[in-house]
């Protein structure tokens, strides 16, 4: 009996881990058609929901400290349960990332100083490593978690080139400072959320292959 509840702990922690990954990923989405629009309605909606992030987060910090105060998991599992810490905070923080995309719309007036073009690229795939860095932890695949980390280059990237485009800008028509700056804000928040997802990766190597690797 004892042995069955330890191994439904254990399934219980994957699925809150999951869970708060598909909150993260439903938030980001929402986020991102809130800025991309300057949907201040949808913004407002996703902001309501921090409170639950907070909810599923604290349920994954018990479950961790039951888990390691009546349990004492060893190997694997043990990696289990650290792994799952490193990507609840991960996914904690993209989702505040995402709550900060999604206060932007609210403080732009009169439409973006320009097209979006690569900053919804950006958007896409770390919306893409997002998804991908999940289904690794879900399936244990490392070589998924290791091809999804190889995309923050992309992003990366992208992130040079409209950040460099925008200060360009705001040297040629100071009248736009104010909204170019929230669009880095934005880029900045982007590239951030895709350095989490290859923490996240890099602690599904650790949880699989018991091996510390750095993807970033």
């Amino acid at each position: 009996m004892a042995r069955e509840r330890y191994l439904e702990q254990l399934d219980l922690l994957r699925e809150s881990v999951s869970s708060l990954g598909e909150m993260a990923e439903f938030v980001f989405s929402d986020s991102m058609d809130a800025v991309i629009n300057l949907d201040i309605e949808l913004a407002k909606k996703t902001l309501a929901l921090e409170p639950k992030m907070d909810r599923l987060e604290e349920g994954i910090e018990v479950s961790i400290c039951d888990l390691l105060a009546l349990q004492q998991p060893m190997a694997s599992d043990l990696r289990l349960v650290v792994s799952a810490l490193k990507i609840a905070a991960d996914l904690r923080r993209i989702l505040g990332l995402s709550i900060n995309i999604a206060k932007i719309p609210g403080k732009i007036e009169g439409g973006h100083v320009k097209p979006l073009i690569d900053t919804r690229k950006m958007a896409y795939i770390a919306g893409d490593m997002l998804k991908n860095s999940l289904r690794a932890f879900e399936t244990q695949d490392p070589e998924l978690a290791r091809a999804t980390a190889a995309r923050d280059d992309e992003v990366d990237k992208l992130f040079y080139s409209v950040w460099v485009e925008l200060i360009e800008m705001m040297a040629k028509d100071t009248d736009i400072i104010s909204k170019a700056t929230y669009l880095l804000f934005l880029i900045r928040y982007l590239e951030r959320i895709a350095d989490h997802c290859c923490n996240i990766c890099e602690s599904v190597v650790y949880l699989t292959t018991a091996e510390r690797v750095k993807l970033n």
